[in-house]
């Protein structure tokens, strides 16, 4: 059965599709909000007591306010919950590659768990996966990954929302979510170009131009060609990213702004590894795997296409203001060859005890998924004074129409390859060409969205008050049945009201206590296998307290925010699954919690040190399931621990005026790689890792050098074993060196 319900969908969808792409080609380009592109690093020459010197202005290093917790222009020092700003300032002052290494010195977000992947992002923040935002609308994802992986050079900060966040952007897990905010232009002349070479052959070349093309017409383009080989062996990679923008002053309270982006990513042989415990985690008699060992096939394929095009409209009507938000966006991606180590270690008669320790079943898993989706976000703000209480008060309507189609083959037992010498064998028979014959996931879904806020400021104390109320239709076919079978379609209505209350209190110093209480839910697709029910939405709810500071009021070219909190999140209505016929088989019965500390400040003092650094601490268990052995069990890719410090300083003065080195050191602690069941029993942790970063770069008015190493003492670990043919090595020492001229 076709959920398009005929070809009337899909035509619209095309059409608006074109529409949308001229559209933003000819005037716009899309922007979470309409302020305009904020000035970055910049290198002078200058004088210093007499003497001459260089230098680095990076203006933005300190973020003091993101649209993305409050949807308004609410300083940071008076949001009522955790959130940290990566700026655009950070990402190349420290020049982070993507997503997982921008999260390094970031308290309560973990990646890496999958060492270098050169496709996703994978991240968790506070023991669940992240939803993934851009430009204030959801992304795209696919069925199983909450990331489309769109390269962190196109955006010029990247935020994140810790805790439930359902009351401004609908389903999204207890965790939190991140935005990214995409370069937009500037009516001033700015613009690089960058290249970059280093470890396994990391090749890049990358830039960025703005300026007006008249009085009330400015443009951007952004591109970036990536070509790189992995630490595996048989990797390689290519990404292609393009995005030209523009931003249209209609007049002095009108502004249109959108954006077309479109990147293509191909992968070649094995990238995840998938490696046995016995070598990695455990003793082999036979010796420790290589970190270069791939149990793939050269011949593995992964190709991802996507594109988006979008436009923000805002107008004044003097204390209120119009936002319109809207995005299309194409996401594809093709796994036509998938082989990988799939059974572990041989055991033929099933003892626990490998046959010879180095003879590896292999399985082939293709993957094939398409996803439409269409996004839009209107809402009014309107600032309020009544007597001495301020208002800024926010209303709006979402909506977001997302068709998912995803279909897959497994043949297991390919063949066997040798763990310590994997000479691969060509494919043959039905492992050959499987293509795509069982569906996973073919669902449409639609979200309606209504929400209301109020920040109230009487004096130094800020109240926020929120309120959402959704409306989640979903129509989808039985998974895990052939893709030719005709089959009934599942409708199913959620609804759900989320809320979230919070107060500051801001000093006259700079110090802000605060406390708040929000809730969070998410959709979920089937039926009770106990009650016959159809799912709930599980739900979430977090209360949080702490304390941030804002140092500005130290002296002149001293920026320093801090944030101290404590938090306590549980999430309910959660799946219990239990061994079964059918994977979805199960019941919701599920409760889970995590608890803990962060601590997280980021400095820039003078224009001459940065300072990244963050603690924090985990517990997270699972307090209710079905499934008894996971009861009291870890979350999985939750660390306990999480302790990180980087310092970079640059020399202004002298003949080493613009030279400047960084050094830090980042510790996490093991964490569970899954939850305990009846196909799995054990639960393996990854290895608790203890690595050090740094830089050494120069600075010139229009010229920056620098070379940056990431685990520079190459320290091999385990990041995380998800079962006992699931082990993967955490990311080896990288060497890049960039060479980046400013205009």
């Amino acid at each position: 059965m076709n959920l398009y319900k005929g070809n009337s969908y899909r035509l619209g969808r095309k059409a608006a599709l074109l529409s949308g792409a001229v559209f933003a080609l000819m005037s716009t380009a899309y922007a979470q909000d309409t302020a305009p592109q904020a000035a970055g690093i910049e290198t002078t020459r200058s004088t210093i007591d007499g003497e001459d010197a260089i230098i680095v202005t990076a203006p933005n290093y300190v973020a003091s306010g993101s649209m993305t917790a409050t949807k308004s222009a609410i300083p940071l020092i008076e949001t009522p919950q955790s959130v940290s700003v990566i700026t655009r300032d950070q990402i190349d002052l420290l020049n982070f590659i993507d997503a997982q290494q921008a999260v390094r010195y970031t308290a309560g977000v973990f990646g890496e768990n999958y060492g270098p992947d050169l496709r996703f992002d994978f991240l968790t923040v506070r023991g669940f996966t992240p939803k993934q935002y851009i430009d204030g609308l959801a992304a795209p994802v696919s069925t199983s990954i909450l990331s489309v992986g769109v390269d962190l050079y196109a955006f010029q900060s990247f935020d994140i929302l810790k805790g439930p966040a359902s009351v401004l952007y609908g389903n999204s897990p207890p965790g939190g979510l991140y935005n990214q905010t995409s370069r937009r232009a500037s009516n001033e002349f700015d613009g690089e170009i960058g290249v970059k070479y280093g470890t396994d052959d990391y090749k890049q070349i990358a830039g960025t131009v703005t300026g007006p093309v008249n009085d009330g017409l400015s443009v951007r383009f952004t591109g970036l060609y990536r070509d790189r080989d992995a630490e595996r062996d048989n990797v390689k990679a290519e990404r292609l990213f393009a995005a030209p923008t523009a931003t249209w002053d209609i007049g002095p309270d009108t502004k249109l702004t959108g954006l077309l982006y479109y990147q293509y990513d191909k992968v070649q042989g094995d990238t995840n590894g998938f490696l046995p415990v016995y070598g990695t985690l455990l003793p082999n008699p036979l010796g420790r795997i290589s970190r270069s060992t791939n149990l793939g096939d050269p011949s593995n394929v992964y190709q991802r296409r996507q594109f988006a095009a979008g436009y923000d409209f805002s107008h004044n009507f003097g204390d209120i203001s119009f936002h319109s938000n809207t995005k299309w966006s194409e996401y594809k991606e093709r796994t036509p060859t998938g082989v990988y180590g799939s059974g572990g270690l041989i055991d033929n008669n099933f003892d626990g005890v490998p046959d010879d320790y180095r003879t590896v079943l292999q399985s082939n898993f293709t993957y094939k998924e398409d996803v439409f989706s269409f996004a839009t976000d209107n809402r009014f703000e309107a600032n309020l004074n009544t007597g001495a209480i301020k208002h800024n008060l926010i209303a709006g309507i979402d909506y977001r129409n997302v068709y998912s189609n995803a279909a897959y083959a497994f043949i297991f037992g390919t063949g066997t390859i040798d763990l310590f010498n994997p000479a691969t064998t060509p494919l043959s028979g039905a492992g050959l060409n499987p293509g795509y014959p069982t569906r996973f996931n073919t669902q449409r879904l639609k979200q309606t969205g209504v929400y209301a806020q109020d920040h109230v400021s009487i004096g130094s104390l800020h109240l926020t008050l929120s309120g959402r109320y959704d409306w989640v239709k979903s129509r989808y076919l039985p998974p895990f049945a052939a893709v030719t079978v005709v089959a009934p379609v599942t409708d199913v209505k959620q609804h759900k009201f989320t809320y979230r209350a919070g107060a500051n209190y801001v000093f006259d110093n700079g110090f802000a206590p605060y406390v708040s209480y929000a809730t969070s839910f998410e959709p979920v697709l089937g039926t009770d296998s106990i009650t016959g029910d159809p799912f709930k939405p599980s739900s979430g709810k977090q209360w949080e307290g702490g304390v941030k500071y804002d140092a500005r009021g130290l002296g002149e070219g001293i920026k320093l925010f801090v944030t101290a909190a404590v938090f306590q999140i549980k999430q309910t209505n959660v799946v219990s699954t239990s061994p079964s016929v059918s994977p979805v088989f199960g019941t919701q019965s599920g409760e889970v919690e995590v608890k803990g500390g962060e601590l997280e400040f980021v400095a820039r003092i003078r224009d001459q040190i940065s300072i990244n650094g963050s603690y924090c601490y985990n517990h997270s268990e699972v307090l209710k399931s079905n499934t008894a052995v996971e009861v009291g069990a870890p979350l999985p890719t939750t660390p306990k621990h999480k302790a990180s410090l980087f310092v970079d300083y640059t020399f202004q003065k002298g003949g080493l005026g613009g030279l400047g080195f960084g050094f830090g050191g980042r510790y996490t602690s093991s964490s569970a790689g899954s939850l305990p069941g009846f196909f799995n029993p054990v639960v393996y942790y990854g290895e608790s890792a203890t690595l050090f970063d740094a830089i050494v770069h120069y600075d010139t008015p229009g010229w920056r050098f620098a070379v940056n190493g990431s685990n520079i003492f190459d320290k091999v670990y385990v990041a995380r074993c998800s079962g006992p043919a699931g082990c993967t090595y955490g990311a080896g020492r990288q060497v890049i060196g960039t060479v980046t001229k400013k205009f």
